[in-house]
């Protein structure tokens, strides 16, 4: 059986005035005529989307939702009614979010954190801005591993992000030497995990890899403006980053590293190119 809300592949079975009939053996939906391919044949497979119609009918379509079932996602309130809030899905059909599944009120223009989950008694997909309940714990984590991060929302701290969209961690701002905003799937390193089972996370890698990325990044840098950039160890934390986007400890190891290369000289107003003679 198909599953509804999530990508299926399925078979084409016959072709009528309205579309495609799919079906995977045991039960048929139609891909009306808008959605389907150019030079498709009967026995051809499809991976298509599969949701519910207004009237509560399965249908599919090759067009891509924003999110499918049991995933979060970042979306636009379209529209607000005495029932709830409808978001922007990426299909014909918005998604629906319940007033009982509002953390605070939604208004027409918002862009907000939501998970696509399926209501247990209507068998519909609906979405919920209360998402912390469908988290998941940390156990599986460790320290310096890659994750992929969906920046949730800013705090006193820092910013919350989802993780590998299932748990959650938080991005202290003396973490942060990039502008980032709620909605935006970053890639990650975990930093801690604690006994409590939090997680501290990072933007960018410790150790050799993250000196190498900063010594491509300033070689760059440099090279874009004429082999030279004021910078040096008397420029403020936020000078530096706010022409490089990185740290100032960062930026110290990616001049000592390309120093040592032989790829830069230093002096007392800034860096710049080595110049190679012969």
């Amino acid at each position: 059986m198909f599953e509804i809300g999530k990508y299926n592949e399925l078979k084409v079975f016959s072709k009528t005035e309205i579309g495609l009939y799919l079906g995977d053996g045991q039960d048929n939906v139609l891909l009306p005529n808008r959605y389907m391919p150019p030079d498709v044949a009967i026995g051809d497979m499809l991976e298509v989307f599969v949701y519910l119609d207004n009237e509560d009918r399965p249908v599919a379509t090759t067009l891509k939702p924003y999110a499918t079932l049991d995933e979060f996602a970042f979306l636009k309130v379209k529209e607000v009614n005495q029932f709830g809030a409808f978001l922007d899905w990426g299909v014909s059909k918005d998604l629906f979010v319940p007033y009982a599944e509002q953390r605070t009120p939604l208004e027409r223009g918002d862009e907000v954190i939501v998970y696509v989950f399926k209501d247990e008694f209507s068998g519909r997909i609906a979405a919920t801005t209360k998402w912390n309940k469908f988290l998941e714990d940390t156990s599986d984590l460790k320290v310096e591993q890659e994750v992929q991060l969906l920046i949730a929302e800013r705090t006193d701290l820092g910013f919350r992000a989802i993780i590998n969209n299932t748990m959650e961690g938080i991005l202290f701002h003396n973490e942060i030497f990039e502008d980032i905003r709620p909605g935006e799937i970053k890639r990650g390193y975990v930093k801690n995990v604690r006994p409590d089972g939090k997680v501290d996370l990072r933007l960018q890698q410790t150790g050799y890899k993250h000196i190498e990325e900063s010594k491509f990044v300033l070689l760059k840098h440099l090279k874009d403006n004429a082999g030279y950039l004021p910078l040096g160890d008397k420029s403020s934390s936020e000078e530096i980053y706010r022409q490089l986007r990185m740290s100032k400890k960062a930026f110290k190891k990616a001049v000592g590293g390309l120093f040592k290369d032989r790829l830069i000289t230093i002096s007392d107003t800034g860096i710049k190119l080595a110049t190679r003679e012969g």
